[in-house]
């Protein structure tokens, strides 16, 4: 096989029919690695001998023995990566719609064939596989970067917490009352922030590994977590300090459900806010502004009347590990960070800054029902 053929996506077309094998073959075939089998079973034994080679199942529906619904239904659960067509001479829309919901079928082709349809829809399909592809490699990379936080940050975390506790346990024979009270509260608020990072941190990484290896869903409306829901819930449960709750504000310009990694937004949004936080410490009259919008496209900005960051920061802050907090422990990475948790699913974050002007930070989410037309299965 020559380079040029090894180069080529590889296609499983799958129906009982020899002459139709043939005629796919030779359809699309200077484009395609094709692969033909005569049923669901001896189609089942070739993917699982031919690893990830295979990136497009094309089935026909009415085949002796198990159908091509079931044959679809197996792929989905086994090979998910695998994006998958379904071919049919029969106009009974009750099996075609159950073969679709439960198959997570991408796309369907009438018999007769036509060549031109043929070969659109394989087009798009490969598109679909890369974009599958390339998300997962996202979602790897998050999942390496988070495992190295988690390596970090767990067992600091959890000394700090312990710690708080035996402080507490300690101060009574030492100090006067009013001593004991304050550092009693210093060592409740040590060991409850130390608990919230351990949590976020937890739940960022379950969300993310168990979203790796799936395409994004749409959910239910009942079951979708709201831009403004999880700005409110960020707000009740983050351990601000001092009066710094009292510095926020909220806009609601329309709502949007945030329908994939709820939790990885959540600690995106935690993020940003908290380097506002930092930021607006010298700040007079500090202000943090919230505001989501759901049109034209969907959004969460957030935005501070802090001293900006310098042009030198703000030309790198999403390429290199830059920061202006060094002398508190940051080391840049976070904006990088959060900006791949965002591309992760399509979305991303904008920067706008200037010394002294302040900084508004905006998350950009893909607009799910402008892609309604097309499949995300």
């Amino acid at each position: 096989m020559t380079e040029a053929q090894q180069a080529r996506p590889a296609v499983l077309y799958v129906d009982d029919e020899d002459m139709a094998r043939k005629y796919f073959a030779r359809a699309v075939g200077n484009e395609y690695e094709v692969l033909t089998a005569a049923g669901a079973d001896e189609a089942i034994g070739m993917l699982r001998a031919a690893g990830t080679r295979t990136v497009i199942l094309v089935t026909d529906f009415r085949m002796p023995g198990r159908d091509g619904g079931d044959l679809l239904r197996q792929v989905a659960e086994e090979f998910p990566q695998i994006v998958r067509i379904l071919v049919t001479a029969y106009a009974d829309k009750d099996v075609l719609l159950q073969t679709v919901n439960s198959g997570e079928v991408f796309r369907i082709l009438e018999k007769p064939l036509s060549v031109g349809d043929v070969r659109n829809v394989l087009r798009l399909a490969v598109e679909r596989s890369r974009e599958r592809t390339l998300r997962q490699q996202r979602l790897m990379a998050i999942d390496e970067t988070l495992a190295f936080l988690a390596h970090e940050l767990n067992t600091p975390l959890a000394a700090i917490a312990n710690f708080a506790r035996g402080i507490e346990g300690r101060v009574a024979a030492e100090y006067s009352a009013q001593r004991q009270g304050e550092i009693g509260q210093a060592a409740t608020a040590m060991h409850d922030n130390a608990q919230y990072c351990l949590a976020v941190l937890s739940s960022f990484l379950q969300s993310v590994r168990s979203s790796a290896g799936s395409a994004p869903t749409r959910q239910e409306p009942a079951a979708d977590v709201s831009a403004g829901a999880l700005v409110a819930s960020l707000l009740d449960t983050y351990p601000f300090a001092g009066d710094q709750r009292n510095w926020v504000q909220v806009e609601m310009h329309g709502d949007f459900p945030v329908q994939t990694l709820p939790n990885c937004v959540a600690l995106v949004l935690s993020s940003v806010m908290s380097n506002a936080l930092r930021a607006l410490g010298d700040t007079s009259v500090p202000n943090l502004r919230f505001v989501v919008v759901a049109q034209p496209r969907q959004e969460i900005r957030i935005s501070d009347n802090g001293p900006g960051i310098p042009p030198e920061v703000m030309d790198r802050l999403l390429v290199d590990p830059v920061t202006t907090h060094a002398g508190a422990g940051g080391s840049g990475l976070g904006m990088i960070f959060c900006n791949r948790v965002m591309q992760s699913f399509g979305g991303g974050i904008r920067i706008a800054s200037a010394s002294g002007a302040g900084t508004t930070v905006t998350l950009d989410f893909p607009n799910f029902k402008n892609r309604m037309h097309r499949s995300d299965r």
